[in-house]
């Protein structure tokens, strides 16, 4: 089972202070809008994703059909596939996705001590 990129999307407060921080660190912003509340991160081999106001927890994220540039990759497992593989091993899906839909979709899992795991896929 092909995941796809993976990163992390914090939770944040202040997202001006939290980019501050990550520029800091080496990060750049790769996409999104902080008027809106939102980045993406970049360093050369790590993605972290802030997000201030749309969530409560951090979340592992995983792009199925994407690599960690956000380019479309032609060979990978279609989130629907992913989900049947979890449900079939006995892993509790939050959000089913419908298995005869297409295109994008996500769902949320839980790893053993409680954090999201958000698979999403954008092609």
């Amino acid at each position: 089972m092909e995941l796809g990129g993976f990163s992390v999307s914090l939770a944040v407060k202040d997202i001006k202070k939290s980019k501050e921080f990550y520029e800091a660190l080496g990060f750049g912003v790769f996409h999104g809008e902080e008027s809106q509340g939102w980045l993406i991160m970049k360093s050369p081999n790590c993605n972290i994703g802030l997000f201030q106001g749309m969530f409560d927890k951090n979340i592992l994220t995983f792009n199925p059909g994407w690599d960690e540039n956000a380019n479309t990759i032609n060979t990978f497992t279609d989130v629907r596939e992913i989900q049947k593989l979890l449900i079939e091993k006995g892993i509790k899906i939050e959000n089913e996705i419908n298995e005869n839909s297409s295109g994008p979709g996500s769902f949320i899992i839980n790893d053993p001590d409680g954090n999201q795991i958000l698979i999403d896929q954008h092609v």
